[in-house]
């Protein structure tokens, strides 16, 4: 695979999460990975995203009962779609870029 091959493919991992937020990041991960460790490495990175900030998202959730949740699940929304479009730009202009705030399960 060449090298803008990789960057479109780690590109779209970030891009079609916004439609597709498990599927379609997951079937070009699991295709694309013994092929590119780039690829490789952004779908790791998307996939500690994504379990992150569904772990903030149901924190914030369950502090809604006591009301600061309501702001928490704002910044988490806006902050996961900004961070998602950081990835895909920093995957297509070929960054190997760990996105902040992620706890890193997969390594």
């Amino acid at each position: 695979m060449n090298q803008s091959d990789e960057r479109l493919f780690s590109m779209l991992i970030y891009v079609l999460s916004v439609f597709f937020p498990v599927i379609a990041p997951l079937l070009i991960w699991l295709l694309k990975r013994e092929e590119s460790t780039f690829v490789d490495f952004h779908g790791k990175e998307y996939f500690n995203f994504l379990i992150s900030f569904t772990i903030y998202g149901i924190v914030s959730t369950l502090l809604m009962l006591i009301l600061i949740g309501f702001a928490l699940v704002f910044v988490v929304g806006i902050g996961m779609f900004v961070l998602t479009i950081v990835g895909a730009v920093k995957a297509y202009n070929g960054e190997r870029y760990k996105l902040p705030l992620v706890i890193h399960f997969l390594k």
